[in-house]
């Protein structure tokens, strides 16, 4: 976005991307930042409270987009997938979380803006 664009749209927020706003892959993101190793398939599963299927899904998603590896292998002769944030997605995570800590900003200043508009007015809060 062209800084002509913030100031026409300042609550575009165009930063938050898509692949990434959805709860269960941000938990999946969230989780893999907090361990910069990786993390094996069944501790994400736990982690993040989904089903095996669902799991699958959403990585696939995440590593199509270019946000994550998945490494699958064997340990001993069991099958063992990895999962890890990649350089670039640890990047489109840290700027999504910077887009986003500026729209709580925006939410967080316009609430005190309206309370204090409200307490002139004589109106109790919610």
């Amino acid at each position: 976005m062209s800084k002509t664009d913030v100031t026409t749209a300042p609550f575009a927020y165009d930063g938050l991307d898509r692949v990434i706003h959805e709860k269960a892959r941000l938990g999946l993101l969230t989780s893999l930042m907090a361990h910069p190793k990786g993390l094996a398939f069944a501790d994400l599963k736990q982690l993040c409270g989904l089903t095996d299927g669902n799991l699958s899904r959403h990585l696939q998603v995440l590593q199509e987009a270019g946000l994550v590896d998945v490494i699958k292998g064997y340990e001993g002769n069991r099958p063992h997938t990895t999962c890890r944030l990649t350089k670039s997605g640890r990047r489109r995570f840290l700027d999504y979380l910077a887009v986003l800590e500026q729209l709580v900003r925006d939410a967080a200043s316009a609430a005190g803006k309206d309370e204090g508009r409200s307490r002139r007015l004589g109106i109790q809060p919610i």
